[in-house]
């Protein structure tokens, strides 16, 4: 039997009674990848080809791709945290493990800004044809790797989808997780059972995200597109009276 949820909310939801009579919650993520994607360099079958390096280069290293992805560690993040620290604003970091460890600067810096933690998984790859043992030790190795670097283990956690069916229930079973974002179908969170408790799931959007500027479909071209297109999402909320949890960049 599908096990689906296909109703949620349904057409009343619930009022989600954010602090201080706040009407919309809005999470901020920043993801950390940058050395954790694939690459031939580093002993992987094959190089990453997302984003908008359009060759499949095969059997050699793909320099331009991981010089794309080093922008992000080298310059990216100080234009990030500029504009975060301008508004006094706090985000929610998901960091790839490897990342963090090839990079152990990030997480003393973002800890130090009072930025939270998340796990994106050990690598940006995804859990899809891992068998439920090697998925285990995975999440396993991404906790001890985060919690070296930074001192502390992440309580969130959010996979490079797709996840699997076996992703959950493992991350309940390693028993540190709060909550996970490995769902895309609601704009608030909800709980889903957890043995003796409860689990929170706390879903992503793709659709106010800044990866869209790598689809050619998305018709963003200047920062304004993609600031405009987020605005509008926030005050047509705004103006509906819904209270949603979030809107992802």
């Amino acid at each position: 039997m599908d096990q689906r949820d296909l109703h949620g909310y349904g057409e009343n939801p619930p009022f989600a009674d954010w602090p201080g009579s706040a009407r919309v919650a809005v999470s901020l993520v920043l993801n950390v990848e940058e050395g954790s994607e694939r690459r031939i360099s580093r002993g992987d079958a094959e190089n990453e080809n997302v984003y908008d390096m359009i060759d499949d280069i095969v059997d050699l290293p793909n320099l331009s791709m991981e010089s794309h992805f080093d922008y992000g560690t080298r310059a990216g993040y100080w234009r990030v945290m500029r504009v975060f620290d301008k508004y006094g604003v706090s985000c929610t970091a998901n960091c790839c493990a490897e990342a963090l460890a090839l990079s152990p600067w990030l997480s003393r810096d973002l800890l130090s800004r009072g930025h939270e933690i998340s796990c994106h998984g050990y690598r940006w790859a995804s859990h899809l044809y891992m068998t439920e043992e090697e998925e285990r030790d995975s999440i396993n190795k991404a906790v001890s790797t985060i919690k070296a670097a930074c001192g502390q283990r992440p309580v969130g956690w959010h996979t490079r989808c797709p996840h699997t069916k076996n992703t959950r229930k493992l991350l309940i079973e390693e028993g540190g997780f709060i909550y996970d974002s490995d769902a895309y179908d609601d704009d608030l969170p909800y709980l889903v059972d957890a043995g003796e408790g409860q689990h929170v799931v706390l879903p992503y959007s793709l659709d106010t995200n800044d990866m869209r500027y790598q689809r050619p479909e998305a018709g963003f071209v200047r920062a304004k597109d993609f600031a405009d297109y987020v605005i509008d999402a926030f005050d047509w909320l705004w103006e509906e009276g819904e209270t949603v949890p979030k809107m992802m960049t």
